[in-house]
């Protein structure tokens, strides 16, 4: 085993009799405090309601909502199954989702618990807790392997891991993974790994094979959470070869296991979702290296692909040392389509070239500062879209695994500027303020974004302030406005409302013009403005896109019948109105209000046995609707029988003594 004296740089005291240790540096009290501290963080989201993906993992999936009898659909279908219902949309996203434990969970706090979202915010920041106390745990752990049996961690050691801890609770880039109920599947993910580290650890250090097996299981829940756990097959490996100073036998021998439970993981994967990859998707909102080339999506250059991944990359980095902005969605455009010419891209790539060479330097020379280079490349290439694609562009929750190296490189390297030998209670008190300031400042940027996340009409609003150029945003507030209206009792706040929903619907088409939803919202919010010609041409192009998008075809024939009462009840156009009521009834002639509608029109016109016609047709549709049978005998003492038309009031009359007042009211 590595003495201390070995691993100078991360473990050797830096004061003698340093290792008399100060009375805060106690693993059990600072366990404590962390985990108050990272739930108390987001207890501002104990009283919020679901928001983005929670109605696909939750809300409307039909697995969820059964409680612990939807386990077995849970677990043997398809992550997205449960919401879509439908074999095939599960897979939207190529080789599909296999996340079941999330799910389980939810399954069960909704056993339990009922529809509470509030639980599950709780749940979801009690699991945080937990994460942010394996970090500390972890790193101790780190920390011990480069020391002998019965030698004491420094007090530079205890406060890197409490400080990295520390950066990692706090750090606002968890938001995504905390606040949102969804985000559960990377909290139990990193829980999961952080586990079979630990374990390993312990494995390694006791040289006993006992912690192997809690080990290999608790890699394989972390698998069963969400795949990027694969990872840890080189972050554990490398943590024992780096702090242990391991033979590479040995490095072998303790990180192997965890090869059974990523075999088993996977063949389950297989059984279930099946083991082709498919091919990427043709839509944008499923696959971001797409253009439009002459009226057709066209597949990025490799060499732009390539660029606006290196970009995403530098992002990232943006992001952990200055999260600000946040936003939830980075969706086409929000990334642009970057060029190597891009001042951004080759910033990105200088800082990766820096980062790939330091890392290499130092794990050629087998030091620890190793670690946190190569955690955080290994952890971020999986969500990179170099390995597999992923969906999407990029997304903060991508950084809830990889945040770790980041929090642990701060820690590491507050503690060697500030401690020196000749370190003094000065230094120290210059270290923990400078250690303040960074997490309060990280702190005030989570509570502040935490209330963002209340539901989707907070979350949309607020994001699509900052994801200007993301079609997929643009679209979801267009979506959640022009349902918020509909609470609204003020017609002209309504108006106002409308308007802004068909502003963003409109950018989502601009940014992407193949936008079937984006076209229904617009559509939709034209029928209400009253601009059916407008209306019925956004329905048209969604239509023309996709022919068998039920959706628009239903609401094209509801905005002709719209168009036809307008034009006839508000207009007095009786040509308008006959045109948008027949054209209404060709799209769906099951409609009992386009036949009544059209009934009268008829009638009105003076084509009195088309009326009848048609009001016959409406008591076919709705036998006991007294209304219909009302018109109908109207119609036929209009065309001259009054005595066949007395016999349908009157039987009306029996079906409803007051109709005519409610006829009169239509």
């Amino acid at each position: 085993m590595a003495t201390a004296k070995k691993n100078k740089s991360l473990a050797s005291p830096a004061v003698p009799g340093e290792l008399h240790l100060p009375t805060w540096a106690n693993p059990r009290r600072l366990s404590v405090v962390l985990m108050v501290i990272a739930f108390l963080l987001y207890a501002n989201t104990f009283g919020h309601e679901y928001a983005q993906d929670d109605a696909i993992v939750i809300t409307e999936n039909m697995y969820t909502t059964q409680g612990i009898k939807g386990w077995a659909g849970i677990f043997s279908k398809d992550t997205f199954f449960g919401y879509f219902k439908v074999e095939g949309k599960d897979r939207l996203v190529s080789g599909g989702r296999y996340r079941p434990l999330s799910l389980a969970l939810f399954a069960v706090e909704y056993q339990f618990f009922g529809n509470n979202p509030g639980i599950m915010h709780v749940f979801n920041a009690l699991w945080y807790a937990l994460v942010v106390w394996m970090v500390y745990i972890s790193i101790l752990w780190l920390f011990r392997l480069g020391l002998e049996k019965g030698t004491q961690l420094s007090a530079q050691q205890h406060y890197i891991a409490f400080a990295a801890a520390l950066i990692f609770a706090v750090h606002p880039v968890h938001t995504e993974a905390v606040a949102n109920i969804k985000g559960r599947d990377e909290i139990m993910s990193l829980l999961g790994s952080l586990a079979a580290l630990i374990c390993s650890l312990r494995a390694y250090h006791e040289r006993h094979w006992r912690w192997l097996l809690p080990a290999v299981l608790a890699f394989f829940l972390g698998l069963l959470s969400k795949e990027n756990a694969i990872t840890f097959l080189a972050v554990v490996p490398l943590a024992i070869w780096l702090f242990g100073k391991a033979t590479v036998g040995d490095t072998i021998r303790y990180s192997a296991p965890l090869l059974v439970a990523a075999l088993a993981f996977l063949l389950l994967r297989g059984a279930v979702i099946g083991w082709e990859f498919g091919p990427e998707s043709r839509e944008l909102m499923n696959n971001p290296f797409l253009k439009i080339e002459g009226n057709r999506w066209v597949d990025f250059s490799a060499s732009e692909k390539l660029a606006t991944i290196t970009y995403t990359l530098g992002k990232y980095l943006q992001l952990l040392v200055l999260p600000y902005p946040l936003t939830h969605d980075y969706y086409p455009r929000q990334i642009p389509v970057m060029g190597w010419a891009d001042m951004r891209t080759l910033l990105s790539l200088l800082a990766y070239t820096a980062l790939l060479v330091y890392g290499l330097r130092q794990l050629l020379a087998r030091k620890p500062a190793a670690f946190m280079v190569w955690f955080f490349l290994a952890t971020i290439s999986i969500v990179s879209n170099l390995v597999f694609p992923i969906g999407t562009n990029m997304s903060e929750r991508f950084l809830f695994m990889p945040s770790l190296a980041y929090g642990f490189a701060v820690a590491w390297l507050l503690a060697h500027f500030f401690i020196k030998k000749t370190t003094g209670r000065s230094q120290w008190t210059a270290l923990w303020a400078t250690t303040g300031l960074i997490v309060l400042v990280y702190a005030v940027l989570t509570l502040v974004r935490n209330p963002v996340w209340k539901n989707n009409y907070t979350l949309f609003t607020t994001d699509i302030q900052t994801s200007t150029q993301s079609a997929k945003l643009q679209n979801t507030a267009a979506g959640e406005l022009s349902s918020y209206w509909l609470g609204l009792p003020d017609r002209d706040n309504r108006r106002e409302i409308v308007e802004r929903a068909l502003g963003h619907a409109r950018e989502a088409v601009r940014i992407h013009p193949g936008y079937l939803n984006a076209y229904l919202i617009m559509g939709n919010c034209y029928n209400y403005l009253q601009r059916y010609d407008e209306s019925i041409e956004a329905y048209q192009k969604a239509l023309a896109i996709n022919p068998d998008f039920e959706q628009a075809d239903v609401n094209l024939a509801l905005t002709y019948r719209d168009a036809g009462r307008y034009y006839g009840d508000q207009r007095q156009d009786l040509a308008k109105a006959l045109y948008y009521l027949q054209e209404a009834w060709r799209r769906n002639p099951t409609d009992f209000e386009t036949a009544r509608l059209l009934g009268v029109a008829n009638g009105m016109s003076g084509n009195h046995s088309k009326a009848i016609e048609l009001f016959t047709k409406a008591t076919e549709l709705q036998p006991k609707n007294a209304i219909a049978w009302y018109d109908l005998g109207t119609a036929y003492i209009i065309s001259g029988q009054p005595a066949v038309g007395q016999q349908f009031i009157d039987k009306a009359k029996t079906l409803d003594p007051n109709v005519e007042q409610s006829r009169m009211k239509k």
